[in-house]
């Protein structure tokens, strides 16, 4: 179990590299290693929910289960005067995004080690930004959910990128019993955003 992304403490032995890519415009680049989601690249679901998700410039954004950084460290970039609290359970990857944003030289973040919610005190966020664990299982998928609707504020949306093969009829069941309106926003190649406004 320790050698999962979702794992506290990964085991992998270390294999560290750099890739580089455009998000939103903005050249980014990542370094990655074992024992992270997504390891040799930012992964195409990302991307999909990086290039759909809309913020405005004050905004503060919580990004959960935020691996090395891809989707947080790009909101960051689309809220200038605003902030994104980025967490994870993985200490590596808590580590790689740290390092992640003093590379990119993006400092209206704070990154830290989390098990989903338990760390962040803030309970007033206009967006949180998820990719979900999957393979963590349903129950934590909609633990997300559930749990994030206590810290967005009145307004506010969820948006979660899952694919259709790996659950999103069930997860777009949940996030209706959940939100005042659950849309979605886009597909692409079986990726499925969507936004649950509270």
């Amino acid at each position: 179990m320790s050698n999962h992304y979702y794992s506290k403490a990964p085991e992998a032995k270390h294999n560290r590299q750099t890739v580089e890519t455009l998000l939103r415009g903005r050249k980014l680049k990542f370094t990655t290693d074992a024992g992270v989601f997504s390891k040799t690249g930012v992964d195409y679901g990302s991307k999909v929910l990086i290039d759909a998700m809309e913020l405005s410039e004050s905004d503060r954004v919580l990004d959960i289960g935020c691996g090395y950084g891809p989707i947080g460290l790009s909101a960051a970039g689309l809220v200038p005067r605003g902030s994104v609290t980025m967490v994870d359970i993985n200490e590596r990857a808590v580590e790689l995004a740290k390092e992640n944003a003093a590379l990119n030289e993006i400092g209206n973040v704070q990154i830290m080690q989390s098990d989903l919610y338990e760390s962040v005190s803030e309970r007033e966020f206009d967006a949180i930004l998820t990719n979900p664990p999957i393979r963590a299982g349903k129950a934590v998928v909609h633990r997300i959910f559930e749990e994030g609707h206590a810290f967005l504020k009145k307004g506010g949306s969820l948006w979660v990128v899952i694919q259709k093969k790996q659950g999103a009829p069930s997860a777009l069941e949940k996030l209706e019993q959940l939100y005042e309106e659950v849309v979605e926003v886009t597909k692409d190649k079986g990726y499925r955003i969507f936004r649950a406004k509270k």
